[in-house]
């Protein structure tokens, strides 16, 4: 299976996109025509610079307004088309994308469009060119696969051919089962695009609002199976319109092209085992089991700071590493590790961020496949020097230099905790007051939030919700949950706009993607408030409006709302479900712990909670200055 990308799905200039191409895995590129004609090389050069890395041109796009046009036009057409014949073979490209016209002279026709393509594909063939007819979603006469396979089919010619795009299959609702009846010989190129379900015009929709496969809501795979059954044997290539990834980082939003790519086609084999011909041999996604720990880079008073905190929410310090400045905090089967070291990557981190989370540790079936995974998606490992007795704990990089460590069943990864630390004098309460980690929160650069969505879903098992606004007292912070259907994982991604949000101002101190909070999960959220108090921790104060609100909104009785106001307990409630939380007070520039009980039936995150939260955490910082550590 060959990979292609359009140039116009990255940003840069001709040179940078092809950089970002090849250094992404991509076996070909699709030369979209503005990006040629706004470089200074001519295309022989042109032609020379793609294969110096290492790729071939999959296809030179699009020529616009052909078929059906009157006299004079349609020589002039013709005439248009020989140049870019001219071009094509200066290049070393041999199939150009012809998209149905728009043009307002068109007269239509299928037996007029079909015999403008024989005479065309006559020309192509004494050149040693091809050919692709494609049907736009808003073309003036033909804007249904269908109806452009019949032309091609009349066309009757070697030499032309039909190209589908999912987005002007599924964008227009169509089904692409009628895909299977095409033969694969006569799709000539596939070009692959998703895009959220957004109800606009569709030329709009189009350009500015595609994305790559995975990271919309179009059912990708699915017209992926229509394609395959027919018995293509083309590339597998990506034009995707975005205003988000014309202004963004062209190697991020290429690798996650590549990696779309990969995590579809095994899709599709797995859907329809040897529907696709030489699949990746890759293993499956990853089935995560639960956080085996949260890691912080902490150093002096930073030290200081977070092991008070946890102290203050019921962790003992239970262990201490054989060879490194490292903590091992516990409680039930919650760790938080607490890295001082001077050198490696937790050093770098606190260098660079302050006091943050470094690490996940994620507890998976095999850690050696989840790599394995990681790594055919163009996910880097991690790798840093082993101490004595250490273990070869497998990890991977993930996106804006974070780190994710898998502890698998493989032997002695899951005895890390005995083999590593030496036992402390402190123990873990019996009678644990928190049990497990809810969730994670993850605040980063809104237009990254698509790229750790696809990094998330492609190689964890793991599906995304819908996107919700988050409405902070200064701006909109977008939402979006990545979780697998245990519960066992699940993450929260917060995408700032602007830095005066209280999730923009956190990353502009972080300098870059961060965990913002942790919520852990107890039983009974008054008998933990009661609990936590007792041993020095100190709750968000929540102001009585917020408990009147409640009064209001919920069924609820005067004893509840007087218990919940005077521990600073927030409630929300759906379809009978409760849901409970309490707040930490901020530290290092805006981190925070939140502490729930969920009612298993309760699938949300409290987000009509959120704006009285950060009102509240902001209201804080103004009064008494951002505690910082």
């Amino acid at each position: 299976m060959k990979t292609a990308i359009a140039t116009v799905s990255i940003s840069g200039t001709l040179t940078e996109k092809l950089e970002a191409i090849a250094a992404a895995g991509f076996d070909g590129v699709e030369i979209f025509e503005q990006d040629f004609i706004a470089h200074d090389g001519s295309p022989r050069e042109v032609g020379r610079m793609i294969r110096d890395h290492g790729l071939e041109i999959s296809l030179f796009q699009p020529f616009r307004d052909f078929e059906c046009l009157p006299e004079p036009m349609r020589s002039k057409a013709f005439d248009r088309a020989e140049r870019k014949f001219d071009i094509m073979q200066e290049l070393g490209a041999d199939l150009v994308l012809i998209c149905s016209s728009v043009h307002p002279a068109s007269l239509g026709g299928i037996d007029r469009a079909a015999d403008d393509l024989a005479e065309l594909g006559e020309r192509a063939r004494t050149r040693g060119l091809r050919v692709g007819y494609e049907a736009l979603a808003w073309g003036k006469n033909v804007n249904d696969h269908r109806d452009a396979w019949e032309i091609v089919r009349r066309a009757d010619h070697p030499n032309i051919g039909l190209i589908l795009d999912s987005f002007h299959t599924l964008g227009r609702g169509l089904d692409p089962k009628s895909i299977r009846a095409i033969p694969g010989e006569k799709i000539f190129f596939v070009q692959l695009a998703d895009a959220p379900l957004i109800e606009m015009d569709l030329l709009y929709w189009s350009r500015h609002f595609r994305n790559m496969p995975g990271e919309g809501d179009l059912p990708i795979t699915d017209f992926m199976r229509a394609v395959m059954a027919a018995g293509y044997q083309g590339p597998i290539s990506l034009e995707v319109f975005n205003d988000q990834f014309r202004g963004n980082n062209a190697r991020m939003v290429a690798q996650d092209g590549y990696r779309s790519l990969i995590a579809l086609m095994d899709d599709v084999n797995r859907a329809e085992p040897g529907i696709v011909a030489d699949p990746l041999d890759i293993p499956a996604r990853v089935s995560v089991d639960g956080v085996a720990f949260v890691e912080f880079a902490a150093r002096g008073e930073d030290h200081e700071a977070i092991s008070a905190l946890l102290r203050s929410l019921g962790f003992a310090r239970v262990g201490q590493h054989r060879n490194k400045q490292i903590d091992l905090w516990q409680q039930g089967e919650v760790r938080f590790v607490v890295n001082a070291d001077t050198e490696g990557h937790a050093a770098h981190a606190w260098n660079t961020r302050g006091l943050c989370v470094c690490d996940i540790g994620l507890k998976v079936p095999s850690a050696r496949d989840t790599v394995a995974r990681a790594s055919a998606l163009g996910v880097r490992t991690f790798e840093q020097p082993l101490g004595p007795g250490e273990l070869d704990i497998p990890a991977i990089r993930g996106l804006h230099g974070s780190v994710l460590h898998f502890i698998g069943d493989e032997a002695d990864l899951a005895r890390v905790w005995d083999i590593e630390f030496v036992a402390t004098d402190e123990t873990a309460p019996e009678q644990p007051i928190l049990r497990s980690i809810d969730h994670l929160a993850q605040t980063m650069s809104y237009e990254d939030m698509l790229s750790w969505t696809l990094f998330y879903t492609a190689l964890f098992d793991m599906q995304k919700s819908p996107m919700v606004d988050v409405i902070d007292p200064d701006g909109i912070v977008r939402s979006q949950v990545v979780e697998n259907a245990e519960g066992a994982l699940r993450v929260t991604l917060n995408g700032a706009e602007t830095h005066r949000t209280l999730a923009g101002e956190f990353l502009t101190k972080s300098f870059g993607t961060a965990f913002q909070h942790i919520a852990l999960q107890c039983d009974d959220i008054f008998e933990t408030a009661a609990a936590l108090e007792k041993i020095g921790f100190d709750s968000l104060p929540m102001p009585e409006n917020y408990y009147a609100d409640l009064a209001a909104r919920f069924d609820l009785s005067d004893v509840l709302l007087g218990k919940m106001q005077a521990a600073n307990i927030l409630y929300e409630e759906e379809n009978g479900a409760a849901f409970f939380q309490l707040y930490s007070r901020s530290f290092a520039g805006g981190m925070f712990f939140e502490i729930v009980q969920r009612d298993p039936r309760f699938k949300g995150f409290g987000s009509l909670n959120a704006p009285f939260r950060i009102a509240a955490q902001k209201r804080l910082g103004r009064t008494k200055g951002m505690p910082q550590s």
